[in-house]
């Protein structure tokens, strides 16, 4: 890995961790549990338009790991369920990269993809089949939170472009 790919992937974990524990101390937005805006995703976001799957999802890992230790969950059920949930949109965002949808809708499906494999997760762990009562509420306030984020990172990706280092992407 040469010493510009790193420094890139650095900062936006770094970047990412800083909105992941920066929006873990808000309160939530709704009295849903697990609800989020998903700022933190927005780093990902522009990881996968920048620099293609591979980066995105070391990206997406990299700072929930970072993230968790930051917020002191690092090794709790809410860790796997972050770090899934971010690894998950990373892998979903990077396939639809794939095809014509931009960045708003790119989002979108990453903040759909996050609140389902978070949900799997604690399902999987604790087999408690009630956690699905969340699921419509929580992929409804993923449509304008994802879009949000999306409409974020299409105006960010315009400044971002222009940075020449940030639009290598790599071998």
């Amino acid at each position: 890995m040469n010493a510009r790919r790193l420094t890139r992937l650095a900062l936006f974990i770094a970047m990412g961790a800083i909105l992941h524990w920066v929006e873990g101390t808000l309160p939530a937005p709704v009295p849903i549990p697990g609800a989020r805006l998903g700022v933190a995703n927005l780093v990902t976001l522009l990881a996968v338009l920048t620099w293609g799957a591979r980066d995105a999802i070391i990206v997406a890992a990299g700072r929930a790991v970072l993230g968790s230790l930051l917020g002191g969950t690092f090794g709790t059920l809410t860790f796997l369920m972050s770090s899934g949930g971010a690894v998950g949109a990373a892998l979903l965002m990077s396939l639809g990269s794939l095809t014509p949808m931009g960045p708003v809708g790119l989002s979108v499906l990453g903040a759909a993809t996050h609140n389902i494999a978070q949900l799997s997760i604690f399902y999987f762990v604790t087999d408690y089949p009630g956690v699905w009562v969340y699921l419509p509420p929580l992929l409804g306030l993923a449509v304008p939170a994802g879009a949000a984020t999306g409409v974020a990172g299409g105006y960010l990706l315009t400044r971002i472009r222009k940075i020449t280092p940030f639009t290598d992407r790599p071998r």
